[in-house]
């Protein structure tokens, strides 16, 4: 339906990026709820961290509280970076 209507990509769960991906490889996906491993769930249900978001075909990470709300947003923008590298 995204596609039929012009759409270049998609906000969705990273749960569904792997089965999206598949059928849709062109869709560009962001994907909200990553948690780096060891971070707090908040209130997000559907996580994944960032590796393993990336790894199921996510395109975009939202990663807000783990980094926002650390108690040194670089340190942890940096622990993410490293993480993927």
């Amino acid at each position: 339906l995204a596609q039929k209507a012009g759409m270049d990509g998609l906000v969705c769960s990273a749960l569904e990026a792997q089965a999206l991906k598949a059928a849709h490889p062109a869709l560009k996906l962001v994907t909200p709820g990553i948690r780096p491993a060891g971070s707090a769930q908040d209130d997000q249900r559907r996580i994944l961290t960032p590796r393993q978001a990336l790894d199921a075909g996510s395109d975009y990470l939202v990663i807000g509280r783990p980094i926002s709300q650390a108690a040194d947003p670089a340190k942890a923008l940096a622990a993410v970076v490293a993480e993927l590298a």
